[in-house]
């Protein structure tokens, strides 16, 4: 799995500090994307275990949480990130495009943002978008929040 870049954010997931991670290949390609750089794999670098096990060692007391923006595509490695992140007692997070990812993956999941971009519907903020922000914990909409 290839990442174009990994950063702190503090708006992505209400109440925490995420060490996120922006994956390359998005399949869905929405009009109106704000990161079209990662539509295709041939940009960023590898996300090995080592990488991602040095980079949560490196930001240990900053973050309580992980955040990958996509990678439902590498379904089977984005459960090992999440394993090892859980195995950490972090939260883990998950934004996607999608209206739904397979149950596998959801399992190791703390949030879960669904739901495709639509400029006309705006996001999280809007009160029309079609995107949700659940905490997959209590099942709740956490739109509000943004």
């Amino acid at each position: 799995m290839k990442i174009y870049n990994y950063d702190i954010v503090f708006q992505e997931v209400p109440d925490h500090i995420s060490l996120a991670f922006y994956v390359c290949g998005c399949p869905l390609k929405c009009p109106g994307c704000h990161s079209p750089e990662l539509w295709t794999e041939k940009s960023g670098f590898p996300l090995s275990i080592s990488l991602f096990l040095s980079l949560l060692d490196r930001y240990r007391n900053k973050i309580d949480c992980v955040l990958f923006l996509g990678g439902e595509w590498h379904c089977e490695e984005l459960v090992q990130f999440l394993k090892e992140a859980q195995s950490r007692k972090l939260k883990t997070a998950l934004y996607t495009g999608l209206d739904e990812v397979p149950a596998e993956l959801r399992q190791h999941l703390t949030f879960l943002k669904t739901g495709p971009w639509k400029q006309e519907l705006g996001g999280l903020s809007s009160p029309l978008t079609n995107q949700a922000f659940i905490d997959l914990t209590t099942n709740s909409n956490l739109n509000h929040l943004f």
